[in-house]
């Protein structure tokens, strides 16, 4: 693969920008240190000429960047194991376990679902690119819950599409902080990456995108309450940042959430919560329209044994308190 020259024209309404800021919405599938490593080996011009990344530029400026090849990178099997819920000639769903990062990426190699996958079978769509074949969409790291692969290249085009227009069925429950004053509601707020915080996704963005979650309680207890999401669109860590954004954070997030527990609740509880360590949001149900078959189908999963525990300590200590 060859490198990639990209080509840019500064407007007026553009202009005053900090270069690095300018490229960080220009330039697709690179990070922030990308983007510095890109001034270091000055393959950044302004007008012809080497650039620093705090120039401000100008109306008119032409911005040229140079992007190097990527380097070959080659994704190894590794015999995981793997809870498959369905599989046929055409697509695979799994029951994703917390821990498990969907696909290589951010420094990480190995220890994935995609190395899972591609170990389990050799039959799988190969353009998502060589390191997420088959990924049609993702749950995060620590998330846990029921994911789709493509294992032919007409599923995924046939299963992409569907994501990207939101025809898909999809529920999570998760377990916040705070009550509810109303049992049910809609949070649409735009979000991208924060301003301040790069590796976050919030509010607080240059440029933000329309998000929308729907949320209905399912359980209310003393300073928390377990809720069933259903997000209208899915952006990167939407569910967190948007319950972060109404200040109900999912309970154990170590990104958007609190960082120490809750001072009050019983030490047990206290105790159950700190040995999770992670965000208790699970992907509960999956629906979509089998892209050969042209047929609905939906899976489901109930919540892993960490996240199910403390919702059977809750329901010990508190009782089943309806919402």
């Amino acid at each position: 693969m060859e490198e990639n020259i990209q080509n840019f024209s500064v407007s007026d309404e553009e202009a005053s920008k900090r270069l690095d800021l300018f490229l960080t919405g220009k330039i697709e599938g690179i990070t922030r240190s990308g983007i510095k490593k890109l001034f270091n080996e000055e393959r950044v011009l302004v007008n012809r000429r080497p650039a620093r990344a705090g120039y401000r530029i100008r109306p008119g400026d032409g911005v040229t960047v140079t992007v190097p090849a990527p380097k070959p990178f080659k994704l190894q099997p590794e015999a995981m194991p793997l809870d498959i819920l369905y599989e046929d000639d055409d697509i695979m769903v799994v029951n994703k376990g917390a821990g498990m990062a969907v696909h290589p990426g951010a420094g990480r190699t190995g220890g994935t679902l995609v190395n899972a996958v591609i170990s389990h079978t050799k039959d799988i769509s190969i353009l998502g690119g060589e390191s997420r074949p088959g990924i049609v969409h993702r749950l995060d790291r620590d998330t846990t819950g029921v994911l789709v692969i493509a294992k032919t290249d007409l599923s995924y085009v046939g299963l992409s599409k569907q994501f990207r227009e939101h025809t898909t069925e999809r529920k999570y429950v998760a377990l916040v902080w705070g009550s509810f004053v109303d049992n049910e509601g809609k949070i649409d707020i735009p979000i991208g990456r924060d301003i301040t915080h790069r590796k976050k996704i919030s509010p607080r963005t240059r440029k933000g995108r329309p998000a929308c979650t729907n949320y209905s309680v399912l359980r209310s207890y003393p300073q928390m309450t377990l809720l069933e999401l259903t997000p209208e669109t899915g952006r990167t860590h939407q569910l967190r940042a948007h319950l972060a954004a109404i200040n109900h954070p999912v309970v154990g997030d170590q990104v958007y959430g609190r960082k120490k527990v809750a001072p009050g609740l019983p030490k047990v509880l206290d105790q159950a919560l700190k040995k999770v360590g992670r965000q208790l949001l699970h992907a509960g149900k999956l629906g979509f329209i089998h892209p050969r078959e042209e047929t609905y189908m939906e899976f489901t999963a109930e919540p892993p044994p960490d996240m199910s525990g403390i919702l059977r300590l809750l329901q010990d200590l508190y009782g089943r308190t309806p919402p």
